[in-house]
C-alpha cells in the first residue's frame, strides 16, 4: 500500500510534515508494508511552501491508481488582502491548485475504488473549489466551513470526517488525526495506537462517519 503525499506550491508544511511522521512510523510498526512518498503532480521537483519560503522535494509524480492514499494538504499564507496587490491568500493558492495538472490526476484518483483521497485542512477546500466534492461529507478549517458549503459539499463540524473513500480533516494540526485514523482504519487499533504512544500523543476531537441512525433531536 502507498502513501502519496501531494506538495503544491504554496502548500501548508505541518499539513504534509504530519501525516508523513505519523505514517512513516505507522510503516515500521507493520514492517514496512505502507510506503510513504512525497508526490507532485508535475513530478519530481522542489516546491515551495506558503510559509517563509520552505522547500520540500517530491520524489515522484503523483500515480491516481497507486492502491492506498492520496493525501491532500491546505495552503499557508495571508487570510486577507487583494490579490490584485500581489497578495497571495490562502483562497488565491488553493484556487490556483484547481487550474493545475493535480486535478485531472485527482479526479482519476477518486474514481479508482482501491484509492482513499484523504485531505488536511484546506486540502478538502481546494478540492471542492475544483468541483470534486460535490454532494460528499467533509470538513475544513473553521474559516473556511462556509465556503466549503457552498461548493456542494455538506461540511460536517468535526475533527476528521469519513465519508469513505473520502477523508478529511480540519485545522492544521488535525494532520495528526487524519494519519491516526488511517493507520487504524487500514491496519487496526493496535497499530495505530503504538504510533500514539510513540509520539506521546493522543488522539482528540470526533471522527464524524454518515453511517447509523439519525437523531431526532439533540
Amino acid at each position: 500500500m502507498d502513501a502519496q503525499i501531494v506538495l503544491f506550491d504554496g502548500f501548508d508544511p505541518l499539513d504534509v510534515i504530519a501525516p508523513f511522521e505519523v505514517l512513516v512510523a505507522g510503516s515500521d510498526a507493520v514492517g514496512g508494508d505502507l510506503t510513504v512518498e512525497l508526490v507532485s503532480a508535475e513530478g519530481p521537483r522542489p516546491v515551495v511552501s506558503g510559509s517563509r519560503g520552505l522547500v520540500l522535494h517530491a520524489t515522484s509524480g503523483l500515480d491516481p491508481h497507486r492502491p492506498g492514499f492520496v493525501i491532500v494538504p491546505g495552503a499557508a499564507g495571508p487570510i486577507e488582502g487583494d490579490p490584485d496587490e500581489g497578495v497571495e491568500t490562502i483562497p488565491v493558492l488553493l484556487a490556483r491548485f484547481g487550474d493545475t495538472v493535480a486535478i485531472p490526476l485527482m479526479r482519476r484518483a477518486m474514481a479508482d475504488p482501491e484509492v482513499t483521497v484523504a485531505t488536511v485542512c484546506g486540502g478538502s477546500l481546494a478540492l471542492a473549489m475544483a468541483g470534486l466534492l460535490e454532494g460528499r461529507f467533509a470538513v475544513t478549517h473553521h474559516l473556511g466551513m462556509d465556503m466549503l458549503e457552498a461548493t456542494g459539499a455538506h461540511a460536517v463540524p468535526a475533527r476528521v470526517v469519513d465519508d469513505g473513500d473520502l477523508v478529511t480533516a480540519a485545522g492544521v494540526t488535525s494532520g495528526l488525526e487524519l494519519a491516526l485514523h488511517l493507520l487504524d482504519r487500514s491496519y487496526g487499533p493496535q497499530i495505530a495506537a503504538a504510533v500514539e504512544s510513540l509520539f506521546a500523543y493522543e488522539r482528540r476531537g470526533t471522527v464524524w462517519s454518515n453511517r447509523g441512525r439519525i437523531p431526532v433531536s439533540v
